[in-house]
């Protein structure tokens, strides 16, 4: 009894056309967390703290981060500490070698005449301020004499630093410096005409040293 049967409507024809609904997705990963153990054992050991600023900045720079200002500022002043302390990868080109060494040290353990000229250079600018004809006049005469005795001072002090160099040196040192006397008497005069505290680097001998 076919007439007995019912058509399908539209909504039973779209029912039947529609294709089976998916399961939803699991919420989550789908899979338990790992406990920590687990997973710091897939990761590998994990590496301690650095001990000391210069070794986190070198960690830093292996994983490619950028330094933060911290970090430069204590990388600058562990630079000039080196440099203050005479290590021979962060001095001055100028100041490289055992031979220029050995020259600082027979400066600092010296009393140079040239150690007064600054000193004597900034009264004799003072003077020149005081409004008196007679101290005015005085004043650079002074500073004159003071810059004749440095430099017969230094003249006879370089020939000594000569003399003790190729006695200590006879071949020299590897550094491209010139261990000539004459480079090394303007060298030590430069350093002599600072103050102990602002020589760089900073002196390892006490003034009145026998150095050898």
């Amino acid at each position: 009894m076919s007439f007995l049967r019912r058509k399908p409507t539209d909504q039973t024809a779209a029912r039947a056309a529609a294709p089976a609904e998916q399961p939803a997705p699991p919420v989550g990963k789908g899979r338990p967390t790992p406990k920590r153990r687990e997973a710091e054992g897939r990761r590998g050991p994990v590496a301690p703290p650095p001990k000391t600023q210069r070794e986190a900045i070198k960690r830093s720079k292996e994983q490619g981060k950028a330094l933060t200002k911290e970090e430069k500022r204590a990388l600058a002043a562990e630079r000039r500490e080196r440099m203050m302390s005479g290590d021979e990868k962060y001095v001055l080109p100028r100041d490289r070698g055992p031979v220029r060494a050995y020259v600082r040290d027979l400066v600092d353990a010296r009393r140079n005449i040239a150690g007064i000229l600054l000193p004597i250079a900034v009264l004799s600018f003072v003077i020149l301020l005081i409004p008196f004809p007679a101290v005015q006049q005085y004043g650079p005469l002074v500073l004159l004499i003071a810059i004749f005795a440095a430099v017969i001072d230094t003249v006879i002090f370089a020939r000594q630093i000569s003399q003790k160099v190729h006695a200590r040196f006879p071949q020299g040192d590897s550094s491209d410096l010139s261990t000539k006397g004459s480079a090394l008497g303007f060298y030590a005069f430069n350093r002599a005409c600072l103050i102990r505290r602002w020589r760089v680097p900073r002196p390892r001998v006490q003034a009145g040293t026998k150095i050898s």
